[in-house]
This record gives structure tokens, sequence and C-alpha cells, in this order.
């Protein structure tokens, strides 16, 4: 047979062998103790016994489960096992020796052998800890690794440091900080409590710390901001223990770095699970769109809710193929049945998306399909019209046509008052979703406009974050330039909550608190990276690009349009006209759109949508 390192075989041979030594060890010690107290025994017998001794203890190891324990994760539940087996083993040979009458060794001599044996056998398993505990008392241990102080002094505190040593992380834990009062001047793991997390600033001079674990599960947003807000402003590079809220069942909580998204200035908003999952579960959803940010995002949280069927439909392999493996692994794992269907193809070839409704009769439609990026539209205007209108006329025709129950449209803030033809688009795939409600007779349909979403394929955060590992200069447009930011996993629940709430017609919007200034988003950025903006960072000012606006509209509470409560208090309704499709001309858009210049079509759809004005007009 062959062994292959790494292999749970191969592993286990080896601490056979470690322990084989380690058992033998403990008697030879034991043979040379005796001989030097000049204690007379026959220890030729003991030495012949000895091979039948280690093969009979590796046995009663094995049997015991003694080596399905995880080396990289022992702890003190683990080696009170390892003593128990140890001394099970001992108890078994002593009596043995008691009713055989072969006497290869005192009984009186396993008072001796069987805590050393222990220690033998505990120190290959504790090694990782032990050189670390050796690290953390070292005058030079700043060359070993980050000094790390620890917020947080309980069970999630515990296991921070659990993960640093089993993961060989170069961090060594100096001391913790936690507000209970009866906790400081205590040691946890060894570790000593110094003082209250108010005092951290203190405690990160006096311990010369250079790495910051947070370790509080559920902290409170706010108390969150002010606490990482201090600890960047020393320059101090700041994790989290990633709560169990934030990881999938399969998943083990792990040390990761803290994401700007912990320091939005609003909370997030309260979805109603329940009616959600009613809305879902047993009915047939079409995704288009799929393999996006936010289309992979609604396949995740869909997958969960026990659709009766979940169809996938993208323009784009690759993102779609890794969403697709993604659930597929996901549920092998939790052996649960989810029926997915994954297809390629566009939304503006309307053949191919008919051949779709034709074939699987989907219930609920997510329209999430649509190109996103504004520069890159201002010069691909006629590529930005096929899609975001053509594509979403298509879409919400068929769904009308094949008697979807409800299509929700996934918008834009930049649809207010655009400055730019991406924004222009969605206001007109919106204004074909009011058209289309118009005359439908039974699906109801609706739109979910919201602002920047942290993290998206485009978005403002994986360039600063790419930026920042390069070295800078962080780039931002303009130093006055704000936006309203929220999260994939809110928007997307937001997007399933208004498709509950649709009653046809609507748009909704989201009431997202105060804008983020981009400049002091990078400057959060480079100081949450432990680096100082301006100084180990440069911040360069790049000027605003085509289509770009200083700021987006307020969506909520503007004077110059009425919003109707919805029965979650974050979530409003957008007053809309009535759209006849004379006002759409939509049969000029497939005439056409294949004649129309760049700036043509940005002309034409000028006409439809009033409130679009271009750079410079």
């Amino acid at each position: 047979m062959k062994y292959i390192k790494g292999s749970k075989i191969f592993q286990i041979l080896v601490y056979m062998l470690i322990d084989g030594i380690a058992i033998s060890l403990t008697y030879v010690i034991a043979i040379f103790l005796f001989s030097a107290l000049d204690i007379s025994m026959d220890y030729r017998l003991l030495v012949r016994a000895l091979p039948f001794v280690v093969f009979f203890k590796l046995i009663i190891f094995y049997l015991t489960g003694f080596y399905k324990m995880l080396v990289n994760h022992v702890g003190f539940e683990d080696i009170i096992k390892l003593a128990a087996v140890s001394i099970l083993s001992n108890g078994i040979l002593m009596l043995f020796i008691t009713f055989s009458g072969i006497t290869f060794m005192m009984r009186s001599a396993f008072i001796f052998i069987t805590p050393l044996e222990i220690g033998f056998l505990a120190v290959p398993r504790t090694a990782n800890r032990i050189i670390t505990y050796i690290k953390m008392n070292m005058d030079w241990n700043n060359a070993l690794g980050k000094r790390t102080l620890i917020v947080g002094a309980g069970s999630a505190g515990e296991l921070v440091v659990k993960e640093i040593y089993n993961k060989d992380l170069n961090n060594i834990p100096i001391a913790f900080v936690d507000d209970n009062m009866r906790k400081i001047g205590s040691r946890l793991t060894g570790i000593k409590i110094v003082g209250p997390i108010s005092e951290i600033e203190q405690f990160i001079n006096e311990y010369k710390i250079e790495e910051v674990i947070i370790a509080i599960a559920d902290y409170p947003t706010k108390d969150l901001q002010q606490l990482i807000e201090k600890v960047a402003a020393n320059n101090i590079k700041i994790k989290k223990l990633m709560s169990m809220s934030d990881v999938s069942e399969y998943a083990r909580p792990k040390i990761i770095d803290v994401k700007i998204e912990d320091l939005l200035n609003r909370d997030e908003i309260k979805l109603e699970d329940s009616s959600i999952k009613d809305y879902i579960k047993d009915q047939v959803v079409l995704v288009t769109g799929g393999g996006g940010s936010i289309g992979s995002e609604l396949c995740r949280q869909i997958a969960k809710l026990e659709p009766k069927e979940l169809i996938i439909f993208d323009i784009y392999e690759n993102t779609t193929y890794d969403i697709q493996q993604e659930l597929l692994r996901k549920f092998s794992k939790s052996k649960k049945k989810l029926k997915l269907t994954v297809l390629i193809g566009s939304v503006y070839n309307k053949s191919r998306l008919e051949h779709v409704f034709q074939t699987y009769h989907p219930d609920l439609v997510f329209h999430a399909a649509a190109y996103k990026h504004v520069p890159l539209m201002e010069d691909s205007a006629v590529e930005a019209v096929r899609t975001n209108v053509i594509g979403t006329h298509n879409a919400a025709s068929l769904s009308a046509q094949y008697k979807v129950k409800k299509f929700v449209l996934v918008s834009s803030d930049k649809a207010v008052r655009s400055t730019n033809i991406m924004g222009a688009t969605k206001r007109y795939a919106e204004l074909i979703v009011q058209e289309q409600q118009s005359h439908s007779e039974f699906t109801k349909f609706s739109a979910v406009r919201f602002g920047n979403v942290l993290g998206s394929n485009g978005s403002v955060i994986p360039l600063f974050k790419k930026q920042i590992e390069d070295g800078g200069p962080v780039t931002v447009t303009h130093k006055d330039i704000t936006r309203y930011f929220m999260t994939i996993p809110e928007a997307v629940g937001l997007i399933m909550q208004c498709g509950v709430y649709a009653k046809g017609g609507e748009v909704f919007i989201l009431d997202m608190g105060e804008p983020v200034r981009i400049m002091d988003l990078a400057e959060k950025m480079i100081s949450l990276a432990g680096l100082r903006p301006y100084v180990d960072i440069k911040i360069e000012i790049t000027g605003l690009r085509p289509g770009e606006k200083l700021y987006e509209e307020l969506l909520v509470n503007s004077s110059n349009e009425e919003q109707l409560r919805t029965p979650n208090d974050k979530i409003f309704i957008e007053k809309q006209r009535n759209v006849n499709e004379k006002d759409l001309e939509y049969s000029q858009v497939l005439d056409t759109l294949e004649s129309y210049s760049n700036d043509e079509v940005k002309t034409f759809v000028g006409e439809i949508i009033t409130t679009y004005k271009r750079n410079g007009d």
C-alpha cells in the first residue's frame, strides 16, 4: 500500500511510531532509575516484554479513538482523555501482572511510569502551543510574530487564542482587554486580562501592540465603530473573530480582517424572514444575471428557502459556473435537495429567453441582468440600451405572457435624475415595468432601487483594497464625492422583501441613512490595513469620470417626490406616474438601435427619460 504524506492513515501511523518511542522511552528511564536506586528487578524479562507492552498499548489507544484526535486542535479535554487512556492501559497491565504471575515490572513502578508516559505522549501533540508560549515570554518575540491584543476575554477570546496556536498564525497574544471588572487581573489561557476596552489606546502603547483582534460576539455597531476608529487612529491592523452568523453552517469560525462594512453608519434593515420563505418556498424561481454579484447572492438566499426549482440564467459562463458549483457543494454536504438549472444566454436574445419560459414556466422572476458600470457604459451606450432596456422589456413581456406571478427588477439609485447613460437606461427599465403593469391582468411587476453595494463587481471597495495591497496610491475622483452604501446580503434581502410587498407597479426604495464621503472611506480602509494615510499610502484626486455625479440624489424624504410607507419602516414606495406604451417609443428602439452612434443613442434616451441630463448639457 502506498501511503501519501498528509493522509489520515499516514498520520495515524506516524503518531503510532512516535507513541511507541515515547512508551519505550518511559520504560528505559524506569530501568535506569531503578538500577540507580539499586532496586532488584528482572530487567531482561522487562526488555523482552517491552515490545508486547508497546503493541498492547497502541492497540488500546487505537480502539479508544486516541488517533481520531485532531492534532492541530488538541485542547484540555483531549489531554484529559489521553491521561485516562494511559491510566486505563497501565491498570490492565497491573491486573495482568497480578493474575498471570509474569512479573516483568513491579506494580508500584506504574505510579512513576504513568505520569511520565502521559507527559511523553502529550508533548508531540501540544508542541505548537508550547513553542508559541515560549515565544510569548521571550524578549525577542517581536521577531517571531505580531504582538497582539485581544478584545474580549470570554469564550470567543479563548477561541481566538486557540486559532492562533492551532493555525500557527503570525501572532503573539500579549494581553486581553475586557469590560468585566471581575475578570481584570485574572488570566485566560495563561494570558493576562489587563483592563477595560475604553483604555485600549493606553494598552496599545504600553505593550507595543502591533495587531488587535476583536473577539466579542454581536458587538453593537456603534461601539464597534468607536473601537475600530480608536485602534485605526494608532495605525494598528485590526482583525476580528468571524461570528457564527457570518459563516455557513458547515464552516468553523476563523480570524478575518475587519471589513469596511463594519463601519457603515446605519443599522442593517430587519426583514420578515417567515414571509420571505413563504414567498419563495415551492416556487419555480428564475434569476437573470444570476452569476453577478447581486444575482449570485440572490441565488444563495433563494436556494436556502426551499424553492421548487432555481433557474440561473446569465451570459457570462465563468461566474455562473462558480455559483453553480458552490450551491452543489453546499447542498451535497447538507444532504438537502435543490433542483438547480443553470442556463447560458442573453436577456436581449428574446428567442433564447422565451425558450426558458416555455420550458420551465417560472413562478417568480428576479431580473438582475444589466450593465452597471457608469464610465464604461458612457462609451458603449448602445450596449447599455440593448441589455438594460431591450433585455428588461424581453424579460418583463415574457413574464406577462407566461403568467409569472411576480417580476422584480433590480434597479439603482443612479436612475434618479441621472447624469449618465447607465442610470438613464435603468430608469427606462423602471418605466417598462410600470407600462407592463398597466395592462397586466396576472403578473405583479415591481422594481427595487438602492445605492452602491459594498464588494460588488465594479465597487470602489475592491478597487481601494487592491490599490492598498499594491502600495498605493489610492485614487479618489473628487475630495467631496459621496455615496450611499449597503452590503450585498442586505441588498438581496431588500429585493426579496420587496417582492413579498409587491402588489403591482411599485418602485421600492430604502432609507439608507447618511451618505458616505469617499475620501473618508479611503482613509479608513488604509488605517484598517495598519497603514498611515498620506504617509504609507498616498491618496490622489483624479477628477470626476464621464457621467459621474458628485453625489447621488436622496431617495427618501425628498421634497420633490412623494413616498408611501410599507410595513417595514426602512422601505418606502416611490409614487409613480402612469406610463403608456407610446411614452416608451419601444418600437423605435428595436428598429433603429443598430444604426445609432454612441451620442445619438444618448440623445434618443434623453428624449424618453426627461430627467436624464448629460454632463455638459
